[in-house]
């Protein structure tokens, strides 16, 4: 059984969710049709990037996994692998790819360390939650895509969803609605994904 929930998600940050999960699965989507792969891995690609995250998270916190028990979840990885399915290869460019990522790194990481503090983890593990939510589905795609995982370049990504992932537990500790928690949080790691974006900024990487 779960602990006792001492913070309400609210009616508004599932939207959240919902959203990271539509982004991933379109990022996953899009990472097959690079490769021209049929519609079946199309489909394969969207639903494993948009739950892969969250699954992970509920198993950790107790929770049932969530796509397991919303039937929209499903549907929607699906409808996305069709979006790209049917529009033209020249509207995903590899920039129109990183926003999306972008968009649903920093949705994702809020609603998972929202959903964390919902099950009465505490903040810490609550952010590391956030973090796992926003990261693990794109590290899924891109390891079945053979592609070097975004945590094997210096690129500020972890650190963006560890940013949105913290906001919204502080916030929320603060006494912060959850709605305005929520949306201040993913703009916050979206803000510092978009500028890692724009000027190409990184951490410093090791030199022994």
């Amino acid at each position: 059984m779960p602990a006792p929930v001492p913070f309400e998600i609210g009616p508004i940050l599932p939207w959240l969710d919902l959203f990271g999960i539509a982004v991933f699965a379109a990022t996953g989507a899009l990472a097959a049709a690079r490769r021209e792969q049929t519609f079946v891995t199309l489909a394969f690609f969207a639903l494993i990037t948009g739950v892969g995250g969250g699954t992970i998270r509920d198993l950790l916190i107790g929770a049932p996994v969530f796509w397991v028990h919303d039937t929209r979840v499903a549907a929607l990885c699906l409808a996305m692998a069709v979006a790209l399915w049917f529009t033209p290869h020249r509207w995903w460019t590899s920039e129109v790819f990183d926003w999306l990522d972008a968009a649903g790194l920093a949705a994702y990481a809020a609603f998972g360390a929202a959903k964390a503090l919902g099950y009465g983890i505490a903040p810490v593990p609550a952010i590391v939650m956030g973090v796992l939510t926003a990261c693990a589905g794109g590290i899924i795609r891109d390891t079945l895509a053979g592609e070097p995982s975004i945590l094997m370049r210096p690129e500020l990504y972890v650190t963006a969803a560890a940013l949105a992932s913290a906001l919204h537990v502080g916030l929320s500790l603060a006494g912060f609605p959850p709605l305005a928690a929520g949306l201040i949080a993913a703009a916050g790691g979206f803000a510092l994904r978009g500028a890692a974006i724009h000027w190409k900024l990184g951490l410093p990487a090791y030199r022994g």
